[in-house]
């Protein structure tokens, strides 16, 4: 028998921004959500617990960056940080998903060079819905 829905929330993060996605086990899609563009680490961790609360996700999936051979750079433990903190401080479970070629993608589905975040976002959590 599956698994009840369940709300799952995704982030692509940067230092600047951070795209926001939301998706379910429903309809195993996501969607683009927000852009969230903190200027100071508070401000970050306030932003991703006022999402936390609204949404109530019950999985949240943070993008890695690899390098085209699948190696970790300075961007993937980033990211890893990212996602510690936020298992952390918020008692939500977090998984990271390869995002190679995500905001390519974005770019093709917005038909733009200046990908927006928050597609890259849904691109990487429609990745783990078709996965899982």
């Amino acid at each position: 028998m599956p698994d009840a829905e369940q709300t799952l929330l995704a982030f692509d993060y940067g230092l600047k921004k951070i795209g926001v996605a939301l998706g379910n086990t429903l309809t195993n899609q996501a969607r683009p959500l927000c852009v969230l563009t903190p200027s100071t680490r508070e401000q970050r961790f306030a932003q991703v617990r006022a999402l936390l609360a609204e949404w109530q996700p019950d999985l949240v999936v943070v993008g890695l960056p690899l390098t085209l051979d699948g190696e970790e750079q300075p961007a993937s433990r980033q990211s890893r940080r990212f996602a510690h903190q936020i298992e952390g401080r918020f008692r939500v479970r977090v998984v990271l998903v390869d995002e190679r070629g995500s905001s390519l993608e974005a770019q093709q589905i917005l038909g733009t060079h200046a990908p927006d975040d928050a597609v890259a976002a849904a691109v990487i959590l429609q990745r783990y819905l078709e996965r899982h």
